[in-house]
């Protein structure tokens, strides 16, 4: 076996899933993660579809997010005296089975928490690619040198960053921001799947959500993109967008303060020429991301499946594996499209509103449900582990 020191930075989802198969094809795994410890909370994230299902079910975690679900949301948007104009059914937006994203992170960590080496509160700081392997500096750490690096730390990526130029040639901003407040009510072990319904409220440019899986609050809202200074300019960013909505929407802006789980980030999409640069590749979001449309975590799942399974048929090649790994997440990942969720859940104007209305209840979204199902099972899952056996 070739390259077989490997460096994973993040430890959220991505990461923990491309550890647990590295270290089952008996790579030397480490990864680091900046925060100081698994990041609690965070909004539902789901999966749909018998290839993401098959590759949980490999892993021996499937039954276990199964029992963690959150259950099904239907999000009903309402006028400013409560009338239902429309609604998204759950089903839709939790795919087969929804989850916590604090909690999917910790099932994947368990199996790999003893055999992989974690190392909390440190991040990588520098990348020198030497040919023969990779010299990594830390902020905390002693620097080491690996054989392969792979970034799995999110759509803000330092790895991609240092790897690959500058956010900004990779990551664009798609008009819209979105936040969430208030650490969702988690399902209690043996409570199995329940139906709830989240309230939205709506104008143009502009969506509030209360109560359901994600968070007890979440916004979103048309903005050019900018910088802040720290967290309570974004909160008073948020409160200056939603000022003047109705009754209900002032509430929540008024139990906002109450709220310490607060997060606010804009809607992007990451497009790379290439996910590998020769011994660094990304997977998850840091190479495929799309904010909110609804394909992260199952895309994440996937690709840490697939460029794990393809180094180990390479016994370690790295050059060869990347190659392919690039050549088939580029395809799959077309799933997550390039649409992003803001115009279409909080259009700019009222006549987009009230078509927003009309097509949630129209045959034309079925169908377009149905095409993302499809989408998401358009890939011929091989059994890396069978041929690593044989």
């Amino acid at each position: 076996m070739q390259n077989r020191t490997v460096l994973v930075s993040g430890a959220s989802i991505a990461g923990p899933a491309l550890a647990y198969w590295l270290d089952r094809y008996g790579f030397d795994v480490t990864v680091v993660e900046r925060a100081p410890a698994l990041r609690p909370g965070g909004q539902a994230v789901d999966f749909k579809g018998s290839v993401q299902r098959t590759i949980l079910e490999r892993m021996g975690v499937y039954d276990e997010i199964r029992r963690r679900s959150t259950g099904a949301t239907d999000m009903v948007f309402v006028d400013a005296d409560g009338r239902e104009q429309a609604r998204i059914s759950g089903d839709f937006t939790g795919g087969d089975v929804e989850i916590l994203r604090g909690d999917l992170a910790r099932i994947l960590y368990a199996p790999t928490a003893q055999r992989c080496t974690y190392v909390f509160g440190d991040s990588i700081t520098a990348l020198r690619d030497t040919g023969s392997g990779v010299e990594v500096e830390f902020e905390h750490g002693p620097a080491r040198r690996f054989d392969l690096v792979f970034g799995a730390d999110g759509i803000h990526s330092r790895v991609r960053r240092l790897a690959f130029g500058p956010e900004e040639k990779f990551v664009g901003h798609r008009g819209y921001y979105y936040a969430i407040a208030g650490e969702p009510l988690a399902a209690e072990p043996g409570d199995g799947p329940r139906r709830r319904v989240s309230h939205a409220y709506s104008a143009p440019g502009r969506l509030a959500v209360r109560g359901g899986p994600k968070a007890q609050q979440m916004y979103m809202f048309a903005a050019a993109a900018r910088a802040f200074a720290d967290e309570a300019d974004k909160r008073r960013v948020l409160v200056e967008h939603f000022a003047g909505m109705n009754g209900p929407v002032s509430e929540m802006l008024a139990e906002l303060p109450g709220h310490d789980d607060f997060y606010l980030d804009a809607l992007a999409r990451v497009r790379m020429p290439s996910y590998v640069s020769g011994r660094v590749a990304l997977v998850g979001d840091s190479a495929y991301g799309n904010t909110l449309a609804g394909f992260g975590t199952g895309l994440a799942v996937v690709g840490a499946y697939v460029l794990a399974g393809e180094l180990a048929a390479a016994a370690g090649e790295h050059t060869a594996a990347f190659a392919r790994y690039d050549r088939i997440m580029r395809r799959y990942a077309k799933l997550g499209g390039s649409s992003s969720p803001g115009p279409f859940l909080a259009p700019k104007t009222a006549p987009g509103l009230r078509l927003r209305n009309w097509f949630l209840g129209s045959r034309w979204f079925d169908l377009m449900d149905k095409f993302a199902g499809d989408a998401k099972d358009d890939l011929e899952l091989a059994d890396y582990a069978g041929a690593v056996a044989r």
